[in-house]
């Protein structure tokens, strides 16, 4: 056995569950890899990874040694297990989770709201858009989504909702349960998504976007985050200026209302964002480029400073 044959044999036998991929769990290095990274994270099993862009020898050895020509590659109790497909047919299969000794619940068709502006907009995609298929909602692990046309594979849900029908994979069905799609029309505009299921985090929104929400009537509280001698420099119409008695209130709010931070350039409002996530709020914003791109953009009489 070689120097390098013997490395991965060593490897194997000390991981229950290895995946041989493009770099590692944070950043995989191609798709294939990715896809197998969150198969195992969406089973919740513990697993170890060999980045084989940073050896040679492994990458090209670990294909001799398990006599298959690509990567990422799954050993599981020291068992080749197989490539990319294999891996994600076993996890929508449930054959993946039962391997690992984990319960698999089969999934079910999701419930999806699709405004009229959605259905709308989706119907005039569809009639230009070349090769046909249906469209199809993809939610990944990290809740990175994804929505285009494709032929129906097997294991798709149909999901029918306002006169539409959308295709979900198995993996995304549970993620994608209660998601309202909606649309914004306008240079700025485009798919607008409102899923219960994904843990709250801070949502970045550029100017033009938020001009788009004042415009649209889109009930929301805009919060000023700089110094009280900042704002009386400069200030945008409707904001509150974020003092002890202004966050007493903010507090007050329902968890489920749409928050607005800006500052002066949008570094300021991020951790104070993320503040507001920590205390349980779940539509939270910070603007970017804050009050001066808001000057540079969109309202000239906006003074700089």
């Amino acid at each position: 056995m070689s120097e390098t044959h013997a490395a991965i044999d060593a490897l194997i036998k000390a991981h229950k569950v290895i995946l041989f991929m493009k770099g590692n769990k944070q950043m995989p290095q191609c798709g294939f890899s990715a896809r197998s990274i969150e198969a195992l994270t969406g089973i919740g099993v513990d697993f170890e990874t060999v980045d084989v862009l940073s050896d040679p020898a492994i990458r090209q050895g670990i294909k001799d040694f398990s006599n298959w020509p690509t990567i990422p590659q799954l050993y599981v109790n020291q068992e080749f297990i197989g490539g990319c497909d294999i891996i994600t047919q076993m996890h929508g299969s449930g054959e993946l989770h039962g391997l690992l000794g984990v319960s698999y619940t089969p999934p079910t068709a999701p419930k999806i709201t699709l405004t009229d502006t959605f259905v709308t907009a989706i119907k005039s995609a569809m009639e230009d858009a070349p090769g046909g298929g249906m469209p199809r909602l993809q939610v990944s692990p990290r809740f990175e989504y994804g929505f285009g046309m494709s032929q129906e594979a097997a294991g798709d849900f149909q999901v029918a909702a306002n006169g539409l029908t959308i295709l979900v994979d198995p993996a995304s069905a549970e993620r994608a349960d209660g998601i309202t799609l909606d649309f914004r029309v306008g240079e700025q505009g485009g798919i607008i998504i409102d899923n219960p299921n994904e843990p709250p985090s801070v949502r970045r929104i550029d100017v033009h976007g938020y001009k788009a929400m004042r415009d649209l009537g889109e009930p929301h509280h805009l919060f000023d985050v700089r110094t009280e001698a900042e704002t009386e420099l400069a200030h945008i119409d409707s904001g509150t200026f974020l003092d002890a008695a202004s966050m007493k209130s903010l507090l007050a709010l329902d968890e489920s209302e749409t928050i607005v931070l800006y500052c002066h350039h949008g570094i300021r409002s991020m951790p104070a964002a993320a503040q507001l996530i920590e205390k349980g709020f779940r539509k939270v914003y910070s603007l970017d480029g804050g009050i001066d791109a808001w000057s540079i953009h969109i309202d000239t009489t906006v003074p700089r400073y």
